[in-house]
């Protein structure tokens, strides 16, 4: 292939990509979601500007047995609160945006594969973006987690282990060696143990 031509095909796939990255663009800005809460680090901020969210968690709690501040704290560290979040795109030619380097998506960051699962043992129609169905998935998830290895619902530190890895991996002990994975599950520990202490002062009220 002679220069010219190449020169001509490279700008052919530079066109298409910028085209691809475009309409990414376009359809993002077009999706309306639920803004992320103002106060993320405030349990009771959190509820407060989105009461629904209580009252979504609450059920996943009585349903599954996980806590709010523990299903609160995964999602904080997931995705932030965001519904339409994702993993950063991979690039090409360290400029132009390209695929996402894993299928995790909205509030629980459920992979494809896993939210499958979910969705055909929930026999409906579920959505990542949806935060009802996120703190559900994540109530499915942990029952899973505590039939296969074992774990406590409550336990914010090893379920997110189990959450990250999945459960088989889990077993495996596939974290051991993942220094920054341990220290992101003790954070999800903290911060579960934080929601609770605001929880635990503003609870009444939200029930109301």
């Amino acid at each position: 292939m002679g220069n010219n031509q190449l020169q001509k095909t490279m700008k052919k796939l530079l066109g298409i990509l910028l085209l691809i990255f475009v309409a990414n663009l376009l359809i993002n800005s077009c999706t309306t979601t639920t803004s992320p809460p103002d106060n993320p680090e405030n349990i009771c901020h959190i509820f407060v500007q989105y009461p629904k969210w209580y009252r979504d968690t609450a059920q996943t709690q009585q349903k599954w047995g996980v806590p709010i501040s523990v299903q609160m704290a995964i999602m904080y560290y997931e995705s932030s609160f965001r519904a339409n979040a994702r993993p950063s795109r991979e690039k090409i030619l360290f400029v132009i945006p390209w695929k996402h380097p894993t299928s995790a998506y909205g509030y629980s960051q459920a992979l494809n594969s896993t939210w499958d699962d979910y969705q055909k043992a929930a026999k409906r129609k579920v959505s990542r973006k949806n935060f009802a169905d996120a703190s559900d998935f994540i109530g499915w998830y942990a029952n899973q987690a505590k039939k296969s290895a074992g774990i406590s619902p409550s336990d914010a530190y090893h379920l997110y282990l189990a959450y990250h890895e999945g459960i088989s991996n889990y077993k495996k002990k596939s974290y051991a060696k993942k220094d920054w994975l341990i220290d992101r599950a003790k954070q999800v520990k903290s911060l579960a143990a934080i929601y609770q202490q605001q929880l635990s002062k503003c609870e009444a009220r939200l029930r109301k």
